[in-house]
């Protein structure tokens, strides 16, 4: 099975939003099929099979995570980040700032969904493969 510091150094390979695509390939292989990260401290809890099941530690200082959702704000801030544009700590704060409380990455649809606070899906994307 995979540990955190398999998956820390595929995640070193990433510099921006744009490297995304090649890091969920990375964790592909590694065995992972599927992960949670949580905006508010950057914890993520990854998933195998067999349910095997590991955490990271928290990444930052929690921020706190707005109640209310701009939609519109966060795809831009998205589309931003994707492009090379932000670094991994501000998509986190615009994140929060927008209202996004986590987002689940799911290898076998190739998906990764973003949920507000009470839980409710902003956006669902497709990952390019």
């Amino acid at each position: 099975m995979f540990t955190i510091d398999q998956i820390k150094a595929a995640h070193s390979k990433v510099k921006s939003g744009a490297d995304f695509p090649n890091y969920v390939q990375d964790l592909i292989r590694l065995g992972v099929t599927s992960y949670d990260t949580y905006v508010k401290d950057g914890h993520a809890d990854y998933y195998g099979k067999n349910d095997y099941t590991t955490s990271s530690e928290p990444k930052y200082e929690a921020l706190s995570i707005s109640e209310e959702s701009n939609v519109n704000q966060f795809i831009s801030d998205l589309k931003a980040h994707q492009q090379g544009k932000t670094d991994y700590p501000t998509f986190c704060s615009d994140c929060a700032k927008s209202g996004v409380a986590k987002w689940i990455v799911n290898m076998e649809k190739m998906t990764c969904t973003y949920y507000d606070t009470s839980g409710k899906e902003v956006l669902v994307e497709n990952i390019p493969q």
